[in-house]
């Protein structure tokens, strides 16, 4: 009798592959614990080795639904690898001390995701408010206490080939030859790959991104010093009227999380419409009792979907991470026909190279005049928040300016205002009191709020001012 083939991910990615896998997993210099991932590996082999075409699929579902992350897989091994540990009594045999017990560390290095696990389960407390971890060639860094700390574990040329694989083989959409990757896991973590030509030989990298809930408030945000505490009520009226606003910023600048925070205070009985490139925010776990749809598409898929959008009757539209002409257009369309109350975050450091910028990638993609795109920017948005990290301490996030957008349509003009601006130096926040009122005409049912706005700004400027504070950019077709 011919004995059957053992059936493995690795085989099965084998075939769709040029480049093979080994089986050989690489631990801090610690051989005892290598061995005994291969003896538990072997083992569940075994349970597999005379089974038919359907187990051998269902243990392959169930080993990509264990690498994302789904719960019923995940324990579904780990109950495995413990009964083989309790059988072979290998219960209490030594570990990396990156994990948090002998189950854990097993299931990581044979379907998990190796030596980021800690940092992706939060099995550490300081795990729990870190955001991103990478891995470059063998090395792994995670974010702690807002700088890159390079970590004691390792992942092998191998080891990390399959993750990859595994990752992807969860995706089918992706295809393993292709330079860059985006795949995500159950709980939310955003993975970025890059491999092959991009890449220095043997130096691939994975960049992984955690959703970290943050209390939503003002009051935080400024004990973070993000803003001073006297701008919380200014930001409270500012949302009340409505305002049209963006967040602009370099990555964890904390753009996202003050668009978080300004939209959950929001008015619940309103209805809105979430439009993102990815699945980062969960709007249904921040606001559950608000009716806020959540659409996930950028791109050719957003363009298929832009005349239903503008039709949609929504009170107000959030864009997050807009990237390129589709979202652009979109969402100075929906602006532009009277939809107030609208918020977007866009990776950009400059307010006011931000709409050319915009109009630029419009007209190119879609035609038009660029003079007129600017204007009904300048009509459509009343005002861009700047954000920044601090550069010796990503964890602190610094609002840098706000800038009021307005038209003078008396001399055809743009016009851009500074509200606030950070000074460095001084580490203080200095206000500009020749702001708001011009926002009477568009939101006079607002009157109130702007009147105490600009209470609240006068007695916040106290005198100081700066330069260079009102713009009126030449535009030029």
């Amino acid at each position: 009798m011919v004995a059957k083939d053992i059936f493995t991910l690795e085989d099965f990615m084998d075939e769709h592959s040029k480049e093979p896998v080994k089986a050989k997993f690489e631990t801090e210099g610690n051989l005892d614990f290598e061995a005994i991932c291969s003896l538990v590996e072997k083992k569940l082999e075994i349970d597999w080795n005379d089974t038919d075409d359907a187990s051998k699929q269902l243990k392959l579902d169930r080993e990509k639904s264990a690498i994302i992350g789904y719960e019923k897989d995940v324990l579904f091994y780990k109950e495995k690898i413990r009964e083989i540990l309790r059988q072979s009594k290998l219960e209490d045999a030594d570990f990396p001390s990156y994990y948090q017990d002998i189950i854990e560390a097993v299931f990581a290095e044979l379907y998990g995701l190796a030596g980021i696990s800690p940092w992706a389960y939060n099995t550490d407390e300081k795990y729990k408010s870190s955001s991103s971890a990478k891995i470059i060639g063998d090395r792994i860094y995670f974010l702690i206490d807002g700088r890159l700390q390079l970590m004691p574990q390792k992942i092998n040329k191998e080891r990390l080939l399959k993750l990859k694989r595994a990752l992807l083989l969860a995706t089918p959409s992706e295809r393993l030859s292709d330079a860059y990757h985006e795949v995500y896991l159950r709980n939310g973590i955003r993975i970025s790959i890059y491999s092959g030509d991009v890449v220095k030989p043997n130096q691939d990298i994975i960049v992984f991104r955690k959703y970290v809930m943050p209390e939503l408030s003002f009051e935080v945000l400024s004990e973070r010093n993000t803003f001073p505490k006297e701008a919380i009520r200014i930001f409270e009226l500012m949302r009340k009227i409505g305002f049209n606003v963006i967040f602009t910023g370099q990555v964890r600048s904390g753009k996202t999380t003050f668009l978080q925070t300004w939209q959950r205070g929001e008015n619940r009985n309103l209805e809105g419409l979430a439009i993102s490139t990815d699945p980062e925010t969960p709007w249904h776990d921040i606001m559950p009792d608000t009716a806020l749809m959540q659409i996930v598409t950028d791109g050719s898929g957003l363009e298929e979907l832009s005349k239903s959008l503008l039709r949609a009757d929504n009170d107000y539209v959030l864009m997050e991470e807009m990237r390129d002409a589709s979202a652009y257009k979109l969402i100075i369309d929906i602006i532009t026909s009277g939809t107030s109350r609208c918020k977007a975050t866009v990776h950009d450091g400059s307010a006011l190279d931000l709409p050319y910028r915009m109009a630029s990638e419009v007209v190119n993609r879609y035609g038009g005049s660029l003079l007129y795109t600017i204007k009904r920017i300048y009509t459509g948005f009343d005002y861009v928040f700047e954000m920044i990290q601090e550069s010796d301490n990503h964890d602190h996030k610094i609002l840098k300016a706000i800038v009021e957008y307005d038209f003078d349509s008396e001399n055809e003009r743009c016009v851009a205002r500074y509200l606030c601006k950070y000074d460095f130096e001084k580490s203080i926040w200095i206000w500009n009191s020749d702001c708001i009122a011009r926002k009477l005409e568009k939101y006079p049912q607002g009157a109130k709020e702007i009147s105490e706005i600009e209470v609240l700004v006068e007695k916040l400027a106290s005198g100081r001012t700066f330069e260079d504070w009102r713009f009126e950019p030449d535009y030029r077709d």
